[in-house]
Parts: structure tokens; C-alpha cells; sequence
């Protein structure tokens, strides 16, 4: 695992993180390179030029393994998604440059800099943990018995629907029921990935007819990740075999979902949590506004990409108020870290883990208390 390891391949990655350092006091010339210094971390791991890709199975077949997928949504997320609020503080909207005769904000610009270079020594890190101990093929110590992997899928998607119904009734297990709701969402999207390939026609029938109603309660939850999450899913594990159909399909369907999503979601929520609409009635407002209101969709879309996607805006507010006004923690958050896995079985004296971390949320000043939204930080602002 660890044998005839190429430290100077390794290095490499760390050379964006470097050069966009050295050139710091350009602050544009710096983000430009962490930015696409991610781009450039992608090529060499994914290409097998650090560490060869694993040969037991083809490319498309690996996409699940984090090197892949993890490595996709943790830079994708972190650190690529920055660019749109980069362009904002340049003066642009909806890709325009609204007043060339505007300076942007250097201060700032320098903030956002610092921010990207460690999003991108975030990424160097990461990757090269995932490429330190990736290992395959891995040795099987535990073995499936069952002749047919689409059926089981599909009997763990039906069951786990009256599970999490039970859950819902029982006090204090109300969050094991949305754990079996995801679990129903995500079998049923699996069931119907393996059953396509077999041509079963009645697992397909059901697994749709599951995947569909499960799309259709994440419509109605306004929460959007289950909904992308699902897609993607399906995706990936088509691709091997219908690589043709995935990309003329799916992906365009994922882009026209990961457009249209923030502004439904946005009207969906301001109706059905916030006003006095049922879930249904505010889903029909939310897809008609979607629908019909470009104007509305633009600003919900280029304000989604701004300060959804990405969460370099948060980070920046760290940044700004550590050290200067609040002192690094220290091991104060590995400390919080362990005391979270202990169940409260055995300590039920012990803090709620949504308290102690809004607290770093307060002191920065990212929101003020009372305020009821959660906006814990990511990964790259705590290791900050």
C-alpha cells in the first residue's frame, strides 16, 4: 500500500498551492492559479500520473471509488464552485460585467485569494491521502449470497418505506425515519440501475414506480440534494453500460434540474415553511414561478451560485475574524469531535453537537444568535 511511493509526483500536486502563494501580493494572478490549480490536481490523479488507476475493473466501473466521486464532490464543491463568486466581486452578474468603469474591491479580492489557496491546499491534502492508501483490488473478507443483486435492492426499498412510517410514531426516532427514507430513495435508484441492464421488466416497474415516488416526496420536501444525489446516482451506474444514452440523457437532465432547482426551492420555501401553503399547493406555486418567471429564476440561479453552491463567502468571514477578533481553537474541536461519538446513552449530560458548533458560527459573526438557520463550516474553514 505504502511501497514505491514517487514522493516528487506527490509534490507536484503542491505546486499550484505554491506558486499562487509566492504570487499573493497579486491577489487576481493568485486565485486564477488555486483555481485552476484544482483542474490541474484532477489531470495528474485521474490520469494514473501520481499513482496508476487500478486495473481490475474498467474506468467507467470506477467512478463510485472516492479517488473518483469523492475527490469529484469534495473539490467540485470546495473548490472549484468559487469562481462564481469571484466573478461577482469583479462586477459581473449572470456572467455580464454590469460597469467596466468600477474598480472591484482589492481588499476583498485579496481575502477571496487567501481562501482559494487553501481550498486548493485543501485539495492537494486530500487527494493525496486518497492516492496514499488506495489499494486494489481489495481483499473480500465477507461475501453476498444472493442470486440476484437487483431483487434484494429492490426488497430493501419496500421494506424500508413501513420502517420509516414506524419510526415516524415512535418519540425520539423520528430521525431514523428520514435515515429509512433515504435508504428507500436510494435502493429504489440502485434496484432500478441494476434492473435496466437484466431487462426485468416487473423490477423495473416497481423500482420506477418507487424511484418516482421518492423523487416526487424530496419535491415536496425542498430540500435539494436527494433529488441531485438520485440522478447522479443513476447515472454512474448506467454509464458502464449505456454510455451513449447517460450522456445524451442524463447528464443534460442533470444540468436542467441543477438549474431550475434553487428557484423552485426558493419560492417552495418561502410558501410551504414560511407561509401558510400545504407542501402540494406551495409546489405548484414554486414549479409555476420556476416555470414562467425568467427574471426570477436568473437572480434565484446567479444568486444560488454565489452564495449556495460555494462557501467561500463563510469562509471569508473566518478569515477576516481569526485570529484578529476570535483565537484559533486549536484542539478545542478534536476534543468537540470525540465528545460527538459518544452516544448520549452513556453521557446524558452531554452538549448538544449543533450548539457547540453554531458557536464558532456566532463568535465569527457569519449570523447572529437566534437566527434559525444552521451554518455549520465546511471542512477547509475548521482545518483553517
Amino acid at each position: 500500500m505504502l511501497t514505491n511511493i514517487r514522493i516528487e509526483k506527490y509534490f507536484v500536486l503542491y505546486l499550484p498551492w505554491i506558486f499562487s502563494w509566492l504570487l499573493s501580493f497579486w491577489p487576481q494572478t493568485s486565485y486564477i492559479i488555486a483555481w485552476s490549480g484544482s483542474f490541474f490536481i484532477f489531470y495528474l490523479t485521474m490520469n494514473g500520473w501520481v499513482k496508476p488507476i487500478p486495473t481490475d475493473r474498467t474506468f467507467g466501473e470506477q467512478l463510485m471509488r472516492p479517488l473518483f466521486l469523492t475527490q469529484l464532490i469534495f473539490a467540485g464543491y470546495m473548490c472549484c464552485s468559487t469562481i462564481f463568486y469571484y466573478l461577482n466581486t469583479l462586477g459581473y452578474y449572470n456572467f455580464h460585467l454590469l460597469n467596466q468603469l468600477v474598480k472591484p474591491d482589492q481588499k476583498k479580492l485579496a481575502i477571496i485569494a487567501e481562501c482559494q489557496r487553501y481550498y486548493c491546499l485543501g485539495h492537494a491534502a486530500f487527494v493525496s491521502g486518497l492516492l496514499l492508501f488506495m489499494n486494489y483490488p481489495v481483499k473480500k473478507k465477507y461475501f453476498l449470497q444472493t442470486e440476484n443483486l437487483a431483487n434484494l435492492l429492490l426488497y430493501i426499498a419496500v421494506a424500508a418505506i413501513p420502517i420509516s412510517i414506524i419510526f415516524t410514531v415512535i418519540p425520539g426516532l423520528s430521525q431514523l425515519s428520514a435515515q429509512f427514507n433515504a435508504l428507500s430513495f436510494i435502493a429504489a435508484t440502485l434496484a432500478l440501475a441494476f434492473a435496466i441492464p437484466q431487462h426485468k421488466m416487473l423490477n423495473i416497474i416497481i423500482s420506477s414506480a418507487l424511484f418516482g415516488f421518492n423523487f416526487y416526496k424530496s419535491f415536496l420536501s425542498g430540500y435539494k440534494e436527494p433529488i441531485i444525489v438520485s440522478l447522479l446516482v443513476l447515472a454512474i451506474f448506467l454509464y458502464p453500460l449505456y454510455k451513449r444514452t447517460v450522456i445524451l440523457v442524463l447528464v443534460p437532465l442533470l444540468l436542467v434540474v441543477f438549474m431550475l432547482l434553487p428557484t423552485y426551492n426558493s419560492v417552495f420555501r418561502e410558501n410551504a415553511w414560511a407561509g401558510d401553503l400545504s407542501a402540494e399547493e406551495a409546489s405548484k406555486v414554486a414549479l409555476d414561478a420556476t416555470l414562467n418567471s425568467s427574471e426570477n429564476a436568473t437572480n434565484s440561479n446567479w444568486d444560488f451560485l454565489i452564495f449556495r453552491l460555494s462557501e467561500i463567502d463563510m469562509f471569508a468571514k473566518y478569515i477576516q475574524s481569526t485570529p484578529k477578533y476570535v483565537s484559533f481553537y486549536g484542539m478545542k474541536m478534536i476534543s468537540q469531535s470525540f465528545q460527538s461519538l459518544i452516544p448520549r446513552v452513556f453521557w446524558p449530560e452531554k452538549p448538544n453537537t449543533e450548539n457547540m458548533i453554531m458557536e464558532r458560527v456566532y463568535n465569527a459573526g457569519i449570523v447572529a444568535k437566534g437566527v434559525n438557520v444552521s451554518a455549520k463550516p465546511a471542512l477547509v474553514a475548521d482545518a483553517y
